[in-house]
């Protein structure tokens, strides 16, 4: 067995970069773009870690993984071990793996990201969940006994699934009840099948279902069944359902055939399988025409790369700040622009136009950048007499997602911020109502997965202590949380 290697030693490795499908090929396929790492691979990019005394790698994970301790079994080659070692914190390491912004926390806190490329920390993760996954090797973890406790979670998504995960490792029994008629949330309705195959979400729900969590399909709270009616039936309830009321330009035009949301679009194409010829939900046939989708973030990615796979002949987004300001992951960006795909900086549409109520125009403000907003990011402001026009059969908007007031209209006595997501204490994910908790995207506004997951995780153990102590305290009025945010 040969020595271990050196600090010196392991900072002289380059790190390892998984490989890709070809540009080219992907742009017409819905298969996965990333190919994963290799066995040997993995290991030589595990060996890069310092092995620092203090990882900051774990401080800068929402769910809190150890990762130093998976890295290290991962280079001495114990994969086994080292999905042990990520279960503890994280059920879904396949999904988070894939679709985490791990450069602006975990791999973004690595002491090499100074000086050089961070160790490649999601790619580890994905790598080690495929090899349990492929290789048969998934234990389930040894239950408590029960504790007589029922939870009901609202939302399948990344923080109802969190919370779910946990409780029910708990002895707890724990219900899902999700609105569509598959769960998952936006990891089965938002992301396309080439950045994460719906196989793997269903892998993933499977390993709750096996520890047992019930998910009760097409339960929509707030007309199948109330809040109130689930607590009187459980002790507590978690509200993870999510942001999923879309936000729109404000423009003339909006109501033109051909304009989408990004959630409608990808939805009928995620979830209802709308590229296929005979779908039930079909979208307008993009193929060889002229796409715009305005956005910046993963979600205005996924709507371009998507609806480039579907045929289109064009496809530009249209950003009113540079590609500095983006919020997506960098290698979305990269992968779209490789793939082809056209980007316009600094431009606001100010109106959409057509022919027989179709769309066929978009014309277009072009701005500069000015003070910082109220997100620290530069706010631009329009160039007085300098606009442009741009040809367009389709355009989806992609600017954010406000909380789905489905449910939050059935519940005036929950207490909600300005924004009108659920006000509740951050630490805890305590709402105004005693028993009910809440987390996800629903409190924040669009997130990302591993940022619900974490708060999915909160909420779950506040939810223990309430169970524990019935002691309750409420969440901070809507002015100290604007303060605190």
């Amino acid at each position: 067995m040969s020595a271990p290697l050196t600090k010196k030693e392991r900072m002289k490795l380059d790190r390892i970069d998984m490989p890709e499908r070809d540009a080219v090929e992907r742009a017409g396929s819905f298969e996965e773009v990333n190919l994963g790492l290799t066995a040997k691979m993995a290991q030589l990019e595990a060996m890069r870690c310092l092995e620092c005394k203090r990882p900051k790698c774990i401080d800068g994970c929402p769910v809190g993984i150890q990762i130093d301790e998976f890295i290290r079994l991962v280079a001495e080659g114990s994969v086994a071990e080292a999905a042990e070692v990520i279960q503890r914190d994280n059920l879904l390491p396949a999904i988070c793996g894939r679709v985490c912004p791990q450069e602006n926390q975990c791999e973004g806190t690595c002491v090499l990201a100074k000086k050089e490329r961070p160790i490649a920390i999601g790619h580890l993760e994905r790598y080690v969940a495929d090899y349990v996954r492929t290789e048969g090797l998934h234990q389930v973890a040894e239950m408590p006994r029960p504790t007589g406790k029922a939870i009901a979670v609202i939302g399948s998504g990344p923080a109802g699934l969190a919370c779910a995960g946990d409780l029910i490792q708990s002895g707890h029994a724990v219900t899902v009840f999700e609105a569509l008629h598959e769960p998952g949330g936006v990891l089965v309705y938002g992301i396309p099948e080439f950045r994460l195959p719906k196989e793997i979400v269903q892998t993933e729900i499977a390993g709750l279902e096996t520890l047992g969590v019930v998910f009760e399909m097409n339960a929509v709270v707030g007309r199948t069944h109330t809040l109130e009616e689930l607590l009187a039936e459980f002790d507590a309830v978690f509200i993870g359902v999510g942001a999923g009321l879309p936000r729109f330009l404000g423009v003339p035009g909006e109501n033109l055939i051909g304009v989408y949301s990004a959630n409608e679009f990808l939805t009928r194409v995620n979830l209802m399988k709308a590229y296929l010829n005979d779908a039930d939900t079909p979208v307008l046939d993009v193929t060889g025409k002229r796409i715009v989708v305005f956005g910046g973030g993963n979600t205005a990615m996924d709507a371009a790369r998507t609806a480039l796979r579907m045929g289109a002949a064009d496809v530009r987004i249209l950003y009113r700040r540079t590609e500095a300001e983006m919020p997506a992951r960098r290698e979305e960006v990269r992968h779209a622009r490789e793939e082809g795909i056209a980007f316009d900086f600094l431009v606001s549409p100010t109106q959409l136009s057509g022919e027989d109520g179709l769309l066929r125009r978009v014309s277009l403000q072009r701005m500069e950048l000015g003070e910082p907003d109220e997100t620290g990011r530069r706010r631009p402001q329009p160039i007085e007499g300098a606009t442009t026009e741009v040809e367009a059969d389709l355009a989806v908007v992609a600017i954010g997602n406000g909380p789905n007031p489905l449910l939050l209209s059935t519940v005036p006595d929950l207490e909600r911020t300005k924004w009108g997501t659920i006000a509740v204490d951050e630490a805890t994910g305590r709402t105004s109502i005693p028993g009910v908790f809440a987390g996800g995207d629903i409190v924040t506004g669009g997130a990302t997965v591993i940022l619900a997951m974490g708060a999915g995780r909160r909420a779950a153990a506040s939810v223990e202590n309430w169970l524990d102590t019935g002691v309750w305290e409420l969440p901070p009025s809507e002015e100290e949380s604007v303060e605190s945010a």
